[in-house]
């Protein structure tokens, strides 16, 4: 903490008459790009000292309350993101099925695809992000893998085109495969054996009932996922 004669503060009075006194200043916060100050105002002398965006965010915090209310049937996570609340959601190794659009104006493809374990990163109302992995996960060092899905971009958030997710997180996962998938869009890496062509992924794993865990192309980890989902970036 820093003892400063600075009189540099911000004035303000209370709206309404012009004649009630003014309020009294007591503190003022200062974000900068690379620092946050916490300047004070007392009768006798002013002070000023560096303070971290947690410590503001846990005095405000201290106030209000949270409750991430009942959680869906197999959530892995909950956090408040930049854009409100945020589950991950884990769904085991399974049989989908799935319409995938091949051609336009054309009807699609039904298909019955095996997927390996999924975990999916939710937000009511919007379209998720999207991982596989060999098992449910247990600890942030943990490996996740490129979805091998269409209608999912490199960073593994879904693209809905035309398709409305629901507010109701529990249901999002079913949600992503009752959409219709497309050819369109980045596809590559999401296979070792087809790293340039999923659609021959597809058609190859349709009817089987498992899906080749040594085939999934890595991506991030568990714990890098979580940060994201915070709102941290640059962690993949």
């Amino acid at each position: 903490m820093m003892t400063t004669n600075d009189t540099h503060r911000t004035e303000w009075s209370l709206p309404g008459q012009d004649d009630l006194p003014r309020d009294t200043l007591q503190a003022q916060l200062e974000v900068y790009q690379e620092t946050v100050l916490l300047r004070g105002f007392e009768a006798d002398r002013n002070w000023v000292r560096t303070v971290s965006a947690d410590e503001i965010a846990n005095v405000f915090i201290r106030h209000l309350g949270f409750s991430s209310g009942l959680l869906p049937e197999n959530a892995l996570w909950w956090n408040q993101g930049e854009t409100g609340q945020m589950v991950a959601l884990w769904r085991p190794p399974q049989v989908w099925p799935v319409a995938l659009q091949r051609e336009a104006f054309q009807p699609p493809a039904r298909l019955r695809l095996p997927m390996p374990g999924l975990v999916f990163v939710c937000s009511p109302g919007r379209a998720p992000w999207v991982y596989a992995v060999l098992e449910r996960p247990s600890h942030a060092e943990q490996q996740l893998y490129r979805a091998p899905a269409f209608n999912v971009f490199r960073d593994g958030r879904v693209c809905p085109g035309s398709h409305h997710f629901p507010e109701d997180v529990g249901l999002i996962p079913e949600s992503f495969f009752q959409s219709f998938f497309s050819l369109t869009g980045d596809t590559r890496d999401r296979s070792k054996q087809h790293p340039d062509n999923l659609q021959a992924l597809w058609e190859e794993l349709d009817g089987k009932a498992q899906y080749p865990v040594e085939d999934l192309v890595p991506q991030c980890t568990v714990g890098q996922v979580m940060a994201a989902s915070e709102g941290r970036r640059g962690y993949y």
